[in-house]
């Protein structure tokens, strides 16, 4: 059998399989991830041993250390694994829930209900603990899921794979439930992009290049964010201290993240003060900043910024930052140069935090907030499938619901259309 029919075989699987896991309770499902969280942990030496051969192979394909320690499993990180199994149980199922219900002229009674979106294809990169967490979210609203991680991975994600299987099997689920592709040829993902009578969705998740090769090649919808470009506006009546705070979390705490910032927008009216201010902290953090004009006359030790600048995300301690003309100049620039993932401002003027709430439309908008709260956990909803910087069907950080959509139901009592 060709790559081409195995994974057509392994969608249409998939697609039956929809349709047994739509139908299960809220308990069944509930049960189900437990008892899946429970075998990742009494599995844990042989996930750590197949884990091993993914390292070496690793490093004698040269991965870097930040890339080798993602993909690394050991003891505590499978225990992560299944405590976020476990999470995902004890979030209120979003399948059936009516999101409204109203009453026509003819008595006609109209509403929407939840339901799943059918089959999930998932495409990763690096990280083992992503197939254990798809899975988790996309059985939980009641999809079927077909998982392709990197070939990296590929032993830890098939050890992973199979152990939460078997899991299905036991409750005469159907396997193909949770399908991943076994294989790392690059014609597995082409073949599988081309599924759209059986995969209903598309979510990559990984580099950029990643992301483009996907929506370049994908007959299928594809949920996406090509990149983190995130910006913080210090407005006139910011306090410098809590300004400062939100600044070296947005930036140094994990600056390899979609989350972090990426460029620095100061009000002029406090540009004088404020930028001398912060580029000293920043700077004894090691981080570089790259300035416009206006920021490099209070800190011309600055790196002179480029037009490419302002596009970067640079997941690194690199800092771009311009000097603005109050919320007009800040919202123009966001507008500019976002990559709609997540902006904030620093602010004790009520009137602007509302206008920039407004007037800002990013995935997530924040007040008086570090930009690495943009995350599913951190926001509530308990594990996130992805982010989408795409406004259909879902925007922002995307849990259980936004691995649902809705359906019209209607009640009558014989109406007949005139």
């Amino acid at each position: 059998m060709s790559v081409a029919e195995k994974i057509r075989t392994i969608a249409a699987d998939a697609r039956q399989a929809s349709f047994a896991m739509a139908k299960l309770s809220s308990g069944a499902k509930n049960d189900l991830l437990m008892d899946m969280a429970m075998a990742l942990i009494n599995n844990a030496p042989h996930i750590i041993e197949e884990n091993r051969k993914d390292l070496e192979a690793g490093k004698q394909r040269g991965l870097s250390a930040a890339m080798l320690d993602r993909l690394m499993l050991d003891s505590a990180r499978v225990k992560g694994m299944a405590d976020a199994i476990r999470e995902v149980a004890a979030l209120p199922d979003p399948v059936g829930e009516v999101t409204g219900m109203w009453k026509r002229p003819n008595d006609l009674m109209v509403g929407k209900m939840r339901i799943p979106l059918g089959v999930i294809g998932i495409i990763y990169e690096s990280r083992p603990n992503v197939t254990s967490d798809a899975a988790a979210l996309c059985l939980k609203s009641g999809n079927a899921v077909v998982l392709r991680g990197g070939s990296e991975a590929i032993y830890s994600n098939v050890a992973i794979a199979r152990i939460l299987k078997d899991e299905l099997a036991k409750r005469d689920l159907p396997a193909a439930a949770l399908s991943l592709i076994p294989f790392v040829e690059r014609e597995g993902v082409t073949e599988m992009l081309k599924q759209e009578e059986f995969i209903d969705v598309i979510i990559p998740r990984g580099g950029e290049s990643l992301i483009r090769f996907v929506v370049e090649h994908s007959k299928i919808p594809v949920i996406k964010h090509y990149k983190g470009v995130c910006h913080i506006f210090v407005d006139a009546s910011a306090d410098f201290d809590m300004a400062s705070e939100i600044i070296i979390n947005a930036k140094t705490q994990r600056p390899g993240v979609c989350n972090a910032l990426e460029t620095l927008l100061i009000h002029r009216d406090i540009a004088e003060t404020f930028v001398p201010f912060i580029y000293q902290v920043l700077t004894g953090l090691n981080v570089e900043l790259r300035g416009d004009d206006l920021f490099r006359q209070f800190a011309p030790q600055a790196t002179p910024a480029t037009e490419e600048d302002w596009h970067a995300e640079y997941l690194d301690l690199i800092l771009s930052a311009a000097v603005v003309d109050g919320m007009d100049g800040a919202i123009d620039h966001i507008n500019r140069y976002s990559s709609l993932h997540t902006e904030s401002i620093i602010t004790a003027d009520y009137g602007n935090a509302q206008r920039f709430i407004r007037e800002v439309n990013s995935g997530v908008v924040m007040v008086n907030a570090s930009t690495r709260f943009s995350d599913g956990n951190q926001l509530g909803l308990g594990a996130e499938i992805g982010i989408s910087t795409t406004k259909l069907h879902s925007f922002g950080p995307m849990g259980l619901t936004d691995l649902t959509t809705t359906k019209f139901i209607v009640y009558g009592a014989g109406q007949v259309r005139p």
